[in-house]
């Protein structure tokens, strides 16, 4: 039988590894992957004019890969 601070790591542990697989595709995988994820939005933002797309008052698009 497990002691209950073993059953309490394995749970808070569990969680813990939940929460880092859900959090990696969403965080860490385009920020290792960036070269892709531009040529991905090049394709898809080609003959858009973003001008015409952009509510008025909005700020019109920028690389958002592009270092600060």
């Amino acid at each position: 039988m497990m002691s209950r601070n073993t059953r309490i790591a394995l749970i808070f542990g569990g969680f813990v590894t939940a929460v880092g697989a859900a959090f990696y595709p969403i965080f860490f995988h385009p920020l290792t992957h960036e070269s892709e994820y531009k040529k991905v939005q090049h394709v898809n933002r080609a003959g858009i004019n973003q001008g015409d797309v952009q509510p008025p008052g909005v700020k019109v698009w920028s690389d958002p890969y592009k270092s600060k």
